[in-house]
């Protein structure tokens, strides 16, 4: 249509995300009044509306939602058209939207914006924290560059590059220190505290345990590591903990650390789109990712 602009596309990609004008706006950093606006141009053009407007959140009409398709396929094909450009550039520069999972983000990813930053001067780094499943959505549809996550991912659009492995430890109150570690079968019968519904690590750690999600248990959820480290500090149960969260999450709690047998651990790894012309560089990264990572796990006390 003629008139439309990139602008316009790209608000009305993010209204369409957020289902609500002001989280939108937000995410566009510009003001609601200024958003509601364009979003009405855009409709004056296309002479139909796009979004049925409530007051708490919108809903997209039959053509919002899918204009809200074709929006995205244009938007992907202009990033992938910019990162096509920017593949050339020695060293990489410009933007890069980088997802990291909740139980790896706060501990690997300040160091590893700090070496980007050294190495990478001119790259404009925007990561976003969210769980495997968020995170493989917006990679695919266009909303990030690339993500850290546990792989495998099995998402067929998506390139996998492995950085390391990385054990899982146990947390369990600081008076059973000298106490045998317990093997999975005996932790079946402990009350485990596991993350909620949604993180990749509570899976990893109910197999493990040859534990489903679906087996009736007496057992407690949380939304971050630090609640569950905390909860077994008060003596409540144990908890399985990936390595590097151990200098993080146990320095303020009353816990013993130990490593199980046998050991369970996951693959930390990136991805990205298929389609990407910057895998060579994703792949730079990735090494430095990598080098962070194996700085960032410690031995464990207990």
């Amino acid at each position: 249509m003629i008139g439309i602009s990139m602008k316009q596309l790209r608000y009305f990609d993010a209204l369409a995300q957020h289902g609500h004008f002001g989280r939108a706006a937000e995410a566009c950093a510009i003001s609601q009044p200024a958003l509601s606006l364009q979003m009405k141009e855009l409709e004056d053009i296309l002479g139909a509306p796009l979004v049925e407007r409530g007051t708490r959140q919108i809903r997209l009409t039959s053509l919002g939602e899918e204009f809200a398709l074709r929006v995205r396929d244009i938007l992907r094909a202009v990033d992938e058209l910019d990162d096509l450009a920017r593949s050339s550039l020695t060293p990489l520069a410009g933007r890069l939207r980088i997802g990291v999972i909740p139980t790896v983000a706060p501990y690997l990813l300040p160091r590893v914006i700090k070496r980007l930053g050294e190495r990478f001067p001119g790259l404009d780094l925007r990561p976003r924290e969210a769980v495997t499943q968020r995170l493989v959505e917006d990679l695919v549809e266009g909303r990030l560059d690339t993500a850290i996550v546990a792989l495998p991912v099995s998402e067929p659009a998506l390139a996998e590059y492995p950085l390391f492995d990385e054990e899982f430890v146990l947390v369990r109150p600081l008076e059973d220190a000298d106490k045998p570690v317990p093997n999975p079968e005996v932790l079946r019968e402990m009350r485990l505290l596991l993350l909620e519904e949604g993180h990749c690590f509570r899976a990893q750690a109910l197999s493990f345990c040859k534990l489903t999600s679906s087996v009736p248990r007496d057992l407690m959820e949380g939304s971050s590591l630090t609640t569950l480290v905390q909860m077994v500090g008060a003596g409540i149960g144990v908890t399985l903990i990936p390595e590097m969260a151990v200098p993080i999450e146990t320095r303020s709690a009353e816990v013993a650390v130990a490593r199980l047998d046998p050991r369970p651990s996951r693959t930390i790894g990136m991805v990205w789109r298929r389609t990407n012309p910057l895998a060579g560089q994703f792949e730079q990264i990735g090494e430095i990712v990598r080098e962070t990572g194996c700085d960032a796990r410690p031995v464990p006390r207990g």
